[in-house]
């Protein structure tokens, strides 16, 4: 006699439930989440100690109230940037693998996703080098172990998902004010708001910076990530909160930072503004044990969220690129980043990620211009590889990098963007695409999700 006996299902709480990531394809509205919940991702990812070093490295090369415009001019420039191609992730729930396909082809975003990808994996290096040198710097612990525990904790941390990324934001933001409001308060005891807001500029004449090379060090400082916004905010329930969560980055947990930062370099608190910019950390362990421990946790969460967040980003998109998944390309990419800061090449990194502010922008102008203008007019079906917006993107990283040479006081960043725009609406114009029809597009591929 036999009987039929009912499956039997795990319970999903019976071991640690970890979601689908949707690297393949776009984020359906039952998994959409709320704008808290993309906003925390996004509110905890630059405000980081790395920015408040940045805006320090402003205000010592510009004085007070001018880098303050500079940084928030920068500012609104990633908001304009990030949030426009937020807008598209919110309404389409595509990461930014399967996005790019539509614009530069499904052969050619292959080219644009994997310089990308990896890019942002240079900065999950030198975030985690950075940790380690950081407390090393600030109280002589053994880099080499650090950096091994460091980068395995932020793999860990992003192979868990978006979720993981939303939990360290809320812990990192909070930290973040809490602790450089401290160091505020601890630099600025022996000087008045008066003295802050006169500060000169510490820089030579030979490194004063321009109002246009600190808008690139602001654009520079997130428009990786930023290009590829789309991992994150494709989560939002639809365009608009979408924006709603690339607002709380750019311009307020970024600026929060940023001000941070050049507040102690005008308060005379930083150590060595020149290279260290805001770096308020050595403020902290100088003041008690209470505070060295804080300041060990705050390095770790802090610099923690950057490294996840960019170890995500690319994780994705090589997940696109070799058919598999974003766990596994965690794995595998987290332990070349952390293999590379390990060997110390982290170190020289900055110098040439930073000059990526002449090629990246470019890429993100021409998905704006051809997602949210040209094809939404015509509706054209997606190629294989699309010529024109490698043409364009090769126009603005040619006009950026000539900026960066031959007119430095311009931010090559914003002159890349403006010329790659132009260029492809020029070029779309003039060499206009016969669309077959539109078999294959789906109104839910277009239609923003309610």
């Amino acid at each position: 006699m036999t009987t039929s006996a009912t499956p039997v299902h795990e319970p999903e709480h019976s071991a640690i439930h970890l979601e689908s990531e949707f690297e393949n394809s776009p984020v359906p509205a039952s998994h959409r989440r709320s704008t808290l919940s993309v906003s925390a991702v996004w509110f905890g990812f630059p405000m980081v100690l790395t920015c408040a070093i940045f805006g320090g490295t402003i205000v010592y090369g510009l004085g007070f109230w001018k880098g303050l415009a500079a940084i928030l001019l920068g500012n609104f420039v990633l908001f304009g940037y990030v949030g426009a191609l937020s807008y598209l992730a919110g309404t389409t729930g595509k990461n930014f693998a399967l996005s790019a396909s539509e614009t530069f082809g499904s052969t050619g975003s292959r080219v644009v996703t994997g310089f990308l990808a990896t890019v942002v994996i240079g900065w999950f290096a030198f975030q985690t080098g950075l940790t380690g040198a950081t407390l090393h710097t600030s109280l002589g612990w053994n880099e080499t172990l650090v950096v091994l525990i460091a980068g395995l904790l932020y793999i860990g941390v992003t192979f868990i998902g978006i979720r993981a990324l939303t939990v360290v934001g809320m812990i990192a933001a909070p930290l973040f004010i809490v602790l450089g409001l401290v160091a505020v308060v601890f630099a600025t005891r022996t000087q008045g708001w008066n003295a802050i807001t006169s500060y000169a500029g510490g820089a030579s004449d030979a490194t004063v910076l321009s109002i246009g090379a600190a808008v690139t060090i602001v654009v520079a400082s997130f428009v990786d990530s930023g290009t590829m916004t789309a991992d994150f905010t494709r989560w939002s329930r639809n365009g608009k909160e979408a924006v709603v969560a690339t607002f709380s980055a750019f311009p307020i947990a970024i600026f929060i930072a940023m001000f941070t930062g050049a507040v102690i370099v005008a308060a005379g608190g930083a150590l060595a503004p020149a290279t260290d910019g805001g770096d308020f950390l050595p403020i902290l362990v100088d003041h008690g044990p209470l505070l060295t421990v804080l300041a060990v946790i705050f390095v770790f969460v802090n610099l923690g969220s950057v490294c996840a967040h960019c170890l995500y980003n690319g994780a994705v998109g090589w997940s696109q690129l070799v058919g598999s998944k974003m766990r596994v390309l965690t794995l595998v990419l987290g332990g070349v980043g952390l293999a590379i800061a390990l060997a110390g090449v982290w170190s020289h990194f900055p110098t040439w990620l930073n000059l990526l502010g002449i090629f990246v922008p470019s890429i993100g102008a021409v998905l704006i211009v051809d997602q949210l203008i040209t094809r939404r007019a015509t509706l054209r079906s997606t190629a294989t590889f699309r010529v024109q917006p490698f043409a364009a993107w090769l126009i603005g990283a040619a006009s950026g990098y000539a900026v960066h040479h031959w007119a430095p006081h311009f931010s090559e960043a914003v002159v890349g963007m403006v010329a790659a725009a132009v260029a492809y609406l020029i070029i779309d114009r003039v060499t206009p695409e016969r669309a077959p029809g539109l078999a294959g597009a789906t109104p839910t591929e277009t239609e923003a999700v309610s």
